[in-house]
């Protein structure tokens, strides 16, 4: 049995067309603490384990060509959980960024964050300042992790910027586009947003890259975040690929 699953897995990632690949793909990691409650274990280690997923999801898109990886990981909202979450959400984000080295070694992937960091501590803005620094250089995929990241106030924050410059004189309100509000996003020359995956069952954004998502494709799984493969984003990438993609066009 175990031969045949494999023979059907490797069939099934045979038949991505790599010269049709999404560009940009973003996931709602999701499920985290409800995969943890089934088994009756402490949150945090559902989280511990998502963590393990992301590490395996990300060398997987690395190795099949995507470009560019953003995974919504602390929204502004989570602020709202029980201390003893958060702070065990900080510890294992600090222990994630001192270990960026082991998660990512020989992989070639380049690792930033978009959100507001400016209220994590000291510790934790070093840490970002360091991996991304390390990583600047890499070429391979870029994973974007958003932490404090909401995507009302990116919007806004962006409006801030415009209105500095209007103010300055650097543009003109007749000006304003599309694209000078894009370059004042977090993710200001990135590719568009190609895929947008929700494991855990949920079908909203939740406050995630609203502007970007305008014509992203949308994939939904039942399967919580600490139980994500392969298989589950071979599936979504097929999925992605068969359908036709008008953007308001016939």
């Amino acid at each position: 049995m175990g031969f045949i699953r494999g023979l059907l897995k490797k069939k099934r990632r045979t038949d991505i067309d790599y010269n049709n690949l999404p560009k940009h793909i973003a996931i709602i990691m999701d499920g985290n603490g409800r995969w943890a409650r089934r088994r009756m274990i402490p949150r945090s280690l559902g989280h511990r384990e998502g963590a393990k997923t992301l590490k395996k999801i990300t060398t997987f898109c690395g190795k099949i060509g995507i470009k560019y990886l953003t995974v919504y990981a602390f929204s502004t909202e989570n602020w709202s959980r029980p201390q003893k979450e958060v702070d065990a959400l900080m510890s294992l984000l600090l222990e994630y960024l001192k270990n960026a080295e082991t998660h990512i070694g020989g992989k070639d992937v380049r690792i930033q964050t978009i959100g507001d960091t400016s209220i994590f501590s000291t510790e934790i803005k070093k840490e970002i300042e360091r991996v991304t620094r390390l990583t600047s250089k890499n070429t391979g995929l870029t994973l974007n992790i958003a932490l404090n990241y909401g995507g009302r106030d990116e919007i806004i924050n962006a409006i801030r910027k415009m209105a500095g410059d209007i103010l300055g004189g650097k543009i003109r309100p007749d000006t304003i586009s599309k694209k000078m509000l894009e370059d004042r996003l977090y993710t200001a020359g990135m590719p568009e947003l190609d895929l947008l995956i929700r494991p855990g069952g949920e079908k909203r954004l939740s406050n995630f890259l609203l502007w970007q998502s305008a014509y992203t494709e949308l994939w939904y799984t039942e399967v919580l975040w600490p139980d994500f493969q392969e298989k589950h984003m071979i599936g979504a990438i097929l999925d992605y690929q068969i359908r036709n993609r008008r953007f308001g066009g016939i």
